[in-house]
């Protein structure tokens, strides 16, 4: 702990003359106690204000409290686009110091509120904030004058805060490491304030002690609007089923404000995004559950936990570049199944970079010239995949495995840069080449789930619908020279009989499955082998409406990722009825 020690005898000379002098606080450690306000906080001095009593973060968001989608629509994109909160600050009124939610509610509570005797709101010692204040005034110069009497050296650990008991009211006390607080129901609508003491390790000697407080607790936001099901009309009549899930759940280095700025910032926040995560997959009740955009660090603290509590087992595997400042800055993919009803039989990786590697090798480049370099280079985009094959635990306990009760899944992320549709094409041509050498060998059927970032109308698409795409596709315009990384379109093909789970069931895919302030469409799938699996039923996603219940775009305050989780009911084995 560092203190800076002025010389109070020449306190105008230059900062070159003041030095540091190094404190040494005795062994300590930090006590932790949080107190709740005593009263509840009025969200809203109208007393005609919609909101008003209610503590959900869905109403408190700032979209809610411009207006919603029909208000905006009316009133322009930006209207009040900074406008959250308003306050009276005319003591006049009888609404002095009290807040209201938007402009409507500020001229309405204004239209309620009538006139005060002069300094009724006036404190004791205090001047009627109507009444101009010399600016000479000592207590209005922002810099001690000569004739201001040189400030005393404070000591070494003096900063004691106190905390009024009338107001506040302690909720927990937590000390050591181990201070997390996971504030409870009864603290909604209330303010909270946290007491942080730094006291002598053994005894009660607080050395320095800080306040901080926060605005007044919202409460969990209700559970996401159900889903319902798409039932296909040849239903097989017998086979294994399970539910496949696969989501792309936005990882926290990339939910940031200057990424969807319509979104508020505590929604963005992990820790409120999760809970929304969790209860969206809780509900859905997936028995195979791929996961994109899974944080590293949040992998292990939050993700993993939360489904080996449900019964679940998986795998984490991370893209293949380095952390983003910080250790655990880094998303991958994650697949989890139920224990109770699938166990794994064998797990792999992919990494496209590794395969970019490997191609360049094969076509005979010199790893030391500089167009292979760049042939590389153009490739290497840190993407991977995973391939785990599950086995059905009703059949695994027979004395010889069926193969009939397995199935490979595949989980990705392909990459997202709209300027490379070249790259994309390579690494789904890379993936599906992978998955058709490994599974076709074991007679295994497939699924390839995730957000390939293409929409129904790229050759991404094409290939694994088609099994081929075809030479003037306008994802296959040639690059210049060193730029080209693709072979002929011809070889550009696959063996694996694949359809989509939505387009199946549906008759067509999804008008979006990622829908933000910039884009609207559908990159996220279900691809199945058509001759060894059946999907039963699918769920529709949101509506536009419905999204715009919440907010602009997604994320929002219910719907916490920028993408929508898609799921399919599936049999494996088993002849449609026709």
């Amino acid at each position: 702990m560092y203190s800076k020690k002025l010389d109070h005898n020449d306190n105008h000379k230059p900062m070159s003359h003041l030095y540091l002098s190094k404190t040494v606080p005795p062994a300590h450690e930090f006590k932790f106690t949080w107190y709740r306000s005593r009263e509840k906080q009025e969200t809203c001095h109208s007393v005609t204000c919609p909101r008003r009593g209610s503590y959900s973060p869905l109403e408190w968001s700032k979209y809610k409290i411009r207006g919603g989608w029909n208000r905006r629509l009316e009133k322009g994109a930006d209207h009040g686009a900074e406008v959250t909160a308003v306050m009276c600050v005319d003591n006049r009124r009888s609404c002095f110091g009290k807040k209201f939610c938007n402009e409507d509610c500020f001229v309405k509570g204004w239209r309620e509120s009538g006139a005060v005797a002069p300094g009724v709101h006036k404190k004791k010692g205090e001047e009627d904030e109507r009444q101009p204040q010399d600016a000479k005034s000592p207590q209005h110069s922002p810099n001690l004058g000569p004739s201001s009497p040189a400030p005393k050296e404070a000591p070494k650990f003096s900063h004691i805060a106190k905390v009024d008991a009338d107001e506040w009211e302690v909720v927990a006390q937590t000390q050591g490491e181990d201070s997390s607080f996971s504030p409870p129901p009864d603290v909604v609508g209330h303010k909270l304030l946290l007491l942080t003491e730094a006291v002598v390790a053994g005894k009660d000697t607080v050395l320095m002690s800080r306040t901080a407080k926060t605005d007044l607790c919202l409460s969990a936001p209700p559970s996401p609007p159900k889903r319902q099901l798409v039932t296909a009309k040849n239903i097989p009549s017998a086979g294994f089923r399970f539910r496949a899930v696969t989501y792309n759940i936005l990882a926290e280095i990339y939910a940031t404000g200057s990424m969807y700025p319509y979104c508020d910032y505590y929604a963005l926040q992990w820790d409120y995004r999760f809970q929304n995560i969790k209860r969206e997959l809780m509900s859905i009740d997936g028995d195979v559950i791929s996961l994109q955009e899974v944080q590293s660090d949040y992998f292990t603290s939050h993700v993993q936990p939360f489904f080996n509590e449900l019964g679940y087992d998986g795998q984490f595997k991370q893209k293949t570049r380095d952390a983003m400042g910080i250790a655990g800055k880094v998303d991958g993919c994650a697949m989890f199944w139920k224990r109770s009803k699938l166990q794994v039989v064998e797990a792999y990786s992919i990494e496209f970079n590794e395969l970019a590697e490997r191609q360049a090798s094969s076509l005979g480049m010199n790893p030391r010239k500089e167009e292979t370099v760049h042939y590389i280079n153009r490739l290497k985009k840190d993407n991977i995949a995973q391939i785990v094959v599950l086995e059905f635990i009703q059949q695994s306990t027979r004395s010889s495995a069926n193969q009939h009760s397995r199935i490979c899944m595949v989980n990705t992320h392909l990459l997202a840069n709209k300027e490379h549709p070249d790259i994309k094409l390579w690494q789904a041509w890379q993936l599906v080449s992978q998955v058709e050498e490994y599974a076709l060998s074991r007679n295994l059927p497939v699924m390839i789930c995730g957000d390939l970032n293409s929409t129904p109308d790229s050759a991404v698409y094409d290939l694994l619908a088609a099994q081929t795409v075809h030479p003037g596709h306008p994802d296959l315009q040639e690059k210049a020279g060193k730029d080209r990384v693709l072979p002929d379109p011809r070889n550009i093909t696959h063996s694996l009989s694949l359809a989509s789970a939505y387009q199946t069931v549906m008759g067509d895919e999804p008008e979006f499955t990622n829908y933000t302030g910039g884009f609207r469409g559908t990159l996220d799938y279900i691809w199945y082998s058509a001759d060894t699996l059946r999907p039963l039923s699918t769920a529709p996603i949101h509506s536009e409406e419905t999204i715009h219940e919440y907010g602009i775009a997604l994320p929002n305050t219910q719907f916490s990722s920028d993408h929508i989780l898609m799921m399919a009911d599936m049999q494996l084995g088993g002849p449609a009825r026709g």
